[in-house]
């Protein structure tokens, strides 16, 4: 595999790996779930679990309808009484859409609902999910939810070119996504996280360039961007036509940035894989002389 444009091309691996359990045991056949963000009819869902057949058993799980954005919310339990149905997937003998986020997909997985899951494989999401929009990534908040219970994760993403903000639609703008290369890509790096040893289970941002995987020009290891490639710059409130107390909300986007390549923005942009470990959320110190401690003392 290429790394910063040097070295030779991606292939395929089709080979059968053994993973550590949380407990220090191991597996037999990976029992791999596949979900997304964009829902059970996605073509991208279907390219990415069908590739994953090469490494384990597959299992599908993912919203019956789209869910982008939504992060790692699982949604309000006690008001939504969350449904799951039976589905038919070609070439996957057990699927299923649920109503609700693809958190909530992992987390029924994860409590047993679909039997034992050793892994979590979540896309492939047209759109890349880099800097800010890593935070509201359901693609990725699937991941992260499977981390929470010691499963480690994949979440796959590729580029669309235009982002759907000239005056393209959004089918227009997917038209020519080149599944197969991300879901090749995908395959890749699963061998080698597999292949791996690692002291917890891990979770990994995969972002791949809408190229051919050819024409693509090698892959890094990058940190998490502050920006993601296209911003919103601002919001106005637009009166609606039909009623006086309701407004539309007017989204206004900057241009496509130019980050470095050391960053997942930067280095989908400039036609890199981008390979991101992230990290737990974890708490910060306090200064030894808070001014909040002070406060807080006062309440006893």
């Amino acid at each position: 595999m290429r790394r910063q444009g040097v070295g030779v091309a991606l292939s395929l691996v089709r080979v059968g790996f053994v993973l550590a359990s949380p407990a220090g045991g191991t597996f037999g056949t990976v029992r791999i779930l596949v979900t997304n963000d964009d829902g059970i009819e996605s073509e991208g869902l279907h390219v990415l679990a069908s590739a994953m057949t090469a490494h384990g058993d597959v299992v599908v799980v993912a919203p019956d309808s789209e869910y982008s954005g939504a992060g790692a919310a699982i949604g309000p339990l006690h008001l939504m009484d969350p449904q799951v149905h039976k589905v038919r997937f070609e070439g996957i003998e057990d699927a299923w859409a649920v109503s609700g986020a693809p958190a909530l997909c992992v987390m029924f997985a994860r409590l047993g609902a679909f039997g034992p899951v050793d892994l979590v494989v979540s896309g492939i999401n047209p759109g890349a999910n880099v800097g800010r929009s890593v935070y509201h990534s359901g693609t990725v908040g699937a991941v992260l939810t499977g981390r929470n219970g010691a499963i480690p994760g994949l979440a796959v993403s590729q580029t669309v070119e235009g982002f759907g903000v000239e005056g393209q639609g959004w089918e227009d703008a997917i038209a020519d996504q080149k599944w197969h290369s991300a879901a090749e890509v995908a395959s890749v790096v699963l061998s080698g996280l597999l292949a791996d040893e690692h002291d917890n289970a891990w979770a990994v941002n995969l972002n791949v360039p809408n190229r051919e995987v050819a024409d693509m020009k090698g892959w890094r290891f990058t940190d998490v961007g502050t920006l993601p490639p296209r911003s919103i710059t601002s919001v106005s409130l637009e009166p609606h036509p039909e009623n006086e107390d309701a407004y539309r909300v007017a989204m206004q986007w900057g241009d496509a940035v130019d980050m470095p390549v050391e960053v997942d923005t930067g280095a989908v942009m400039h036609d890199y894989i981008s390979v991101t470990f992230l990290s737990r959320l974890t708490a910060q110190p306090a200064t030894g002389d808070s001014k909040l401690a002070t406060c807080l003392d006062g309440l006893f």
